[in-house]
């Protein structure tokens, strides 16, 4: 839980994107959705490099929730390939730019070969010290607060964790993003005005964003433009200021 007299970062240090809009955007112009998927994950290399000018110390995207399996056969079978040629394509690049990728999310729902790629890219970026990009794939906020409840009655079941001592402190030790900070911003493009189970438990004193934009015409203005807006909020934490 944040401190009521800690003195605040002028801008967020940790931003998480819901990044929407791809299907609508191929829609627009006559292209099947995974043309629009594709051209999101262009955006997502440009935001990234943007981040350490911006003072943007974490970026958390969301690119596949546990309720997008429900998306056409096809659709999900493009993604799939999307994510492996992305990791493939942009390993390298994420390195050389000294970017540290973590995955959250129930990665063992996804196939094996994906799986392998996100290991490899962890293990590949886990000496960078820049920017801290996490992905969540597979991802759902009360999965992950379900999951994290599980490991945490088993250690309570196994005498590691004495019941009394469960409180708002101990579950997040037991989340997907333990090694991360709360976001302070979250961003959601398209004009969708929800959260999508995204980050549920470490968003409670997050500052939102609900823009217009859909993900592929999101650029390194639009991005420069809502973090500097952020500075200019007064965030109490349930406080009043005095």
């Amino acid at each position: 839980m944040p401190d009521d007299a800690r003195e605040p970062k002028a801008g967020p240090s940790h931003v998480a994107i819901i990044m929407d809009g791809n299907g609508r955007w191929a829609e627009r112009r006559g292209q099947p959705r995974l043309f629009g998927h594709h051209a999101g994950a262009k955006r997502v290399r440009e935001v990234v490099e943007a981040c350490p000018d911006l003072g943007v110390d974490y970026l958390t995207i969301f690119a596949f929730s546990t309720e997008n399996w429900k998306r056409t056969q096809r659709e999900v079978a493009g993604l799939m390939s999307l994510f492996r040629t992305y990791i493939r394509r942009e390993a390298r690049g994420l390195r050389d730019h000294d970017v540290r990728v973590r995955f959250i999310g129930d990665r063992p729902g996804l196939d094996k070969k994906l799986q392998n790629l996100m290991d490899e890219l962890e293990e590949t970026t886990s000496t960078c010290q820049g920017t801290n990009l996490t992905i969540a794939m597979n991802y759902g906020g009360r999965d992950e607060v379900a999951r994290a409840t599980q490991r945490l009655a088993e250690d309570v079941a196994a005498g590691r964790l004495d019941p009394a001592a469960v409180n708002e402190e101990t579950l997040p030790r037991y989340l997907d993003t333990c090694v991360l900070p709360d976001p302070d911003l979250v961003i959601r493009t398209s004009g969708e005005a929800r959260i999508s189970n995204f980050l549920l438990w470490q968003s409670a004193y997050a500052e939102y964003e609900f823009i217009e934009t859909l993900w592929p015409d999101f650029t390194r203005d639009i991005f420069a433009n809502l973090v500097k807006s952020y500075a200019g909020r007064e965030r109490r934490y349930g406080g009043v200021k005095v």
